[in-house]
């Protein structure tokens, strides 16, 4: 049209310009672009040289806010421009009503952005509100159409590679530089540039809770209707790992120590490293990374007959492991029972808590309750509805899987020692990582710190041998069990 209308009248197109972005904001690149070819136009001293002529569809393709219409001063820069569909043209001649009813237009314009883009927030807040992710789904989600709505729902290429960056640092075996490495070679790359993904990225999908169900707008949590990709357990085990990590000393190391990252100092919590000496024999020592520390160095070799010690504690034997074993299959009834009650016992409360916040709601209304204190307790009971259908889930959600599962660990912990024992050095690793979790060493000793259920078994065992201590008489004959004696 501008091309045309361009022919009819004349002139010649010296430059175009335009901007196919959004011109919400100001300082639109090519506005600005042709706002500099028109001021050094304006500079020219021959006016038959210079370009005083600007074509535009109307008002509102050439101004969006007033920033741009001081900037575009037709005074100024001695223009004329022509609204072509508005059939007006505007120049410094132009009468007074004729610039004001076109900042009047500009007024319009502004209007029309503004109300646009409140209803546009008003919008995506109804989304969020109703549980559905307002924008383009992040890494591991992609965006499809249900129901007339734009929602989102697990990518099947790239949702499960999300789901073992989440795995793989759970364990706190990785830094970010393995997970990109180790993301790179399973090939996960971004859906729309084909662009593999670095580290600040990882750590951001790492921080992200949309992954586990939840998702942040406009500075609030909400509970989203989407898909999570991991469960809430495995997230907070990578937020403790993602904290824990950025509270250490972290940096490059050239040796893969087997034991690196396994144990902190006890004097003043700095991780262990280690240190090759004489070419063939490995110390371990305080990183001193908050000042000089006084612990000593520590061979490998012992730091490998103590870890021994430390799986020997919670080592069983065949009896018992026996009965154990038993006694955990006889308890599916009850534990079919447990998770009954106990779905019931969190239906009973969060009926009570929705009790609580209709009658809040009524005070609310009445005006008994002020607007920040019903805020404060209605985002309090959310929470906690929020956590009770969470652990409503999981109750529901219970295979009974336990049963395999615990016989399979109670298996290892009768025969952790052994396999230790037999495995080389990198391999020991793997056994101590089951067992044990943010072990310490001070004073030339291991301080280990079991994982469940082993600390419970290390806390069986100790009593069991405190209570045969106890037993213990000056009788040299065998201690005998009570039973009913053959002569009543």
């Amino acid at each position: 049209m501008l091309r045309d209308y361009a022919v009819k009248q004349g002139f010649t197109i010296i430059e175009e310009f335009t901007d196919v972005e959004t011109a919400k904001r100001a300082g639109r690149p090519r506005f600005n672009a042709m706002v500099s070819f028109l001021q050094k136009q304006a500079k020219l001293k021959s006016q038959s040289d210079a370009c005083s002529v600007v074509l535009v569809e109307k008002t509102d393709r050439l101004y969006r806010n007033f920033k741009d219409l001081v900037t575009l001063d037709v005074d100024e820069l001695d223009l004329n421009i022509h609204l072509v569909k508005e059939g007006e043209v505007l120049s410094r001649d132009s009468k007074s009503h004729q610039k004001f009813i076109h900042g009047i237009k500009v007024l319009m314009a502004k209007n029309y952005i503004d109300n646009l883009s409140e209803e546009t927030k008003k919008g995506m807040l109804e989304k969020a509100q109703q549980g559905i992710y307002p924008s383009s789904g992040p890494l591991g989600y992609m965006n499809v159409e249900c129901n007339g709505r734009r929602v989102i729902q697990p990518d099947p290429e790239r949702a499960p590679l999300v789901s073992k960056l989440f795995e793989w640092y759970s364990t706190g075996s990785h830094s970010l530089t393995d997970l990109t490495r180790m993301i790179k070679a399973e090939g996960l790359v971004y859906r729309k540039s084909g662009d593999r993904i670095g580290k600040s990225v990882i750590h951001t999908i790492l921080s992200n809770p949309i992954y586990y169900g939840e998702f942040i707008w406009d500075g609030k949590l909400y509970h989203g209707s989407h898909e999570p990709l991991i469960s809430r357990e495995l997230w907070d085990q990578v937020q403790r790992v993602l904290t824990g990590k950025s509270n250490g000393c972290s940096h490059y190391q050239k040796h893969d120590w087997p034991f690196q990252g396994l144990l902190t100092c006890g004097q003043c919590g700095c991780v262990l490293t280690a240190e090759l000496k004489k070419g063939k024999y490995i110390y371990y020592h305080c990183t001193g990374g908050h000042g000089n520390c006084h612990e000593k160095y520590v061979r490998e070799e012992e730091l490998v007959r103590q870890f021994g010690d430390a799986l020997r504690a919670v080592q069983i034997d065949e009896r018992v492991l026996a009965w154990l074993v038993a006694a955990l299959k006889s308890s599916f009834t009850d534990e079919k029972v447990f998770h009954q009650q106990a779905i019931t016992r969190l239906q009973t409360e969060s009926a009570r808590i929705q009790q609580r916040i209709d009658i809040m709601y009524e005070d609310r209304l009445d005006g008994r309750v002020t607007v920040e204190m019903f805020e404060r307790k209605h985002h309090e009971y959310d929470e906690r509805l929020k956590e009770i259908e969470r652990e409503v889930q999981k109750h529901r959600n219970a295979n009974y899987t336990y049963i395999e599962e615990g016989a399979m660990l109670l298996d290892i912990a009768s025969r952790a020692v052994d396999i230790y024992d037999l495995q080389p050095i990198h391999e020991k690793r793997k056994i101590i990582q089951v067992v044990l979790s943010n072990s310490t060493y001070s004073v030339g000793r291991l301080h280990p710190v079991y994982r469940k259920p082993f600390s419970m078994l290390l806390q069986a065992q100790r009593e069991h041998q405190n209570t045969r201590a106890a037993s213990v008489s000056s009788d040299p004959n065998e201690i005998w069990y009570p039973r009913q004696d053959s002569n009543l």
